[in-house]
């Protein structure tokens, strides 16, 4: 795409829907960070009259929703000074020691068997089951949650099901949390938001938490586990337990980001990028990954511009793409590593850049869980290997968020530890 089209990509949206990919470094960080000429006032688009009901893609861009991510302005922060401060009562140490006991239950699962798959048995449902006690669910209705979040990144047949159940579910959480208020983020987000937000903004703005807490963590650990298991620069990490797993996580952040692809951003006026001339209410959508891909971070260099690409495919997975997602966090400035990014560069936009991207006890929410997820695993089996030629590795068919379908493994079988499941029952 960058040689035949250069830094801002023409593309095209189910039902041949016009849109611009940005996929140059210093072009994305200048549309995240200039909010007045590129904007996330949804209401802008100007192919709306063309935009069905049905179009697959409402669940990411829907402006009739009253949450975090669907409001601008002085709205969107009247939703940010009511999130954040939740966010930041989690406990960092109950969390850490809370993601570490689900991630000894899961374990206690297959450790026995000398064999897994590490993706549906593990990474999928490690930062869901941990986030519903941080959010306010009781550990019971965890595994539930986590079918019906992971049915949504699937956005096969179950996924409409799974995102009826997830509405339910935080129908049912502000309702129990009014009634008797907890140590949890929906009970803090009431008492600070008060009588100002209505039920379903509450409820939107729990779903956005959860699904851009869960899904990009997931991959993240994935992908992490996938390097980790096909890269030989960290094979003492596997023999070794902990010793590198910051600087894969990190590297992952860079050249696997989780949430690859963004919605949007709406021009407010004409104006050019890259050389191309955008019209007022043209959509842009964030190429994160292919930003990090970008030569002018690697090497220098520059691509010539083009005509259209073909873009398709989309999945219930976007709902992982909030201003919580994108994985967490905020992009920096320009930052080299020779082609392979060191640990500690953080200049990265996994986390997005600028007013929306993802709060700081977000990000630290997010690495937290899985950091420990991948620290307990290489603790629990220290010769895990994988089980397939890595060239047989699939990736999710998803434009937006970037993930394995699977993640087989073998190692030696290992006793259980005897932890309660997640639902505080005995395994």
């Amino acid at each position: 795409m960058r040689q035949r089209h250069g830094a801002v990509v023409p593309v095209l949206l189910p039902g041949d829907i016009p849109a611009w990919l940005v996929i140059g470094y210093r072009e994305l960080h200048q549309v995240t960070g200039d909010t007045t000429l590129f904007t996330r006032d949804m209401g802008l688009w100007n192919q709306w009259p063309n935009i069905p009901e049905d179009w697959p893609l409402l669940p990411m861009i829907n402006r009739r929703q009253p949450s975090i991510y669907y409001t601008v302005g002085a709205e969107h922060k009247r939703h940010v000074d009511m999130v954040v401060p939740a966010l930041e009562g989690v406990d960092a140490s109950e969390l850490r020691r809370h993601a570490e006991y689900v991630a000894d239950a899961l374990i206690d699962a297959f450790c026995g068997l000398g064999e897994a798959e590490l993706i549906g048995a593990y990474a999928r449902r490690l930062p869901i089951l941990v986030l519903a006690r941080v959010v306010g669910f009781p550990d019971a209705e965890g595994p539930d949650l986590a079918d019906a979040m992971n049915a949504l990144a699937d956005g096969g047949r179950d996924a409409l099901a799974g995102h009826q159940y997830l509405t339910a579910a935080m129908t049912r959480l502000v309702a129990a949390k009014r009634a008797a208020p907890g140590a949890d983020i929906a009970s803090r987000m009431l008492a600070v938001g008060g009588a100002d937000f209505t039920d379903e903004e509450y409820l939107l703005d729990l779903q956005a938490i959860t699904a851009a807490g869960h899904l990009p963590t997931a991959d993240w650990i994935g992908n992490s586990l996938r390097l980790m298991l096909t890269d030989g620069r960290f094979a003492a990490s596997l023999t070794g337990g902990r010793h590198s797993v910051g600087h894969a996580m990190n590297e992952v952040l860079w050249e696997d980001t989780p949430t690859q692809i963004l919605a949007g951003r709406w021009t407010s006026r004409d104006t050019y990028l890259a050389g191309r001339r955008l019209r007022a209410g043209d959509l842009l959508l964030l190429g994160l990954q292919g930003a990090h891909g970008d030569p002018q971070v690697h090497e220098p260099g520059q691509a010539a511009p083009g005509g259209y690409a073909a873009y398709g495919g989309y999945g219930a997975a976007s709902y992982g793409g909030s201003s919580y997602g994108g994985g967490y966090g905020a992009g920096g400035g320009l930052g080299s590593a020779g082609g392979r990014h060191l640990h500690g560069n953080s200049a990265h936009f996994a986390f997005s850049h600028g007013e929306f991207r993802c709060p700081f006890p977000a990000q630290e929410i997010s690495e937290t869980i899985a950091r420990t997820g991948l620290e307990v695993l290489l603790d629990r089996l220290p010769d895990i290997d994988l089980a397939v030629p890595p060239e047989t590795l699939r990736r999710r068919p998803s434009p937006f968020l970037r993930g394995m379908t699977a993640l087989p493994v073998r190692f030696t079988p290992t006793p259980t530890t005897g932890t309660l499941r997640p639902d505080g029952g005995p395994r």
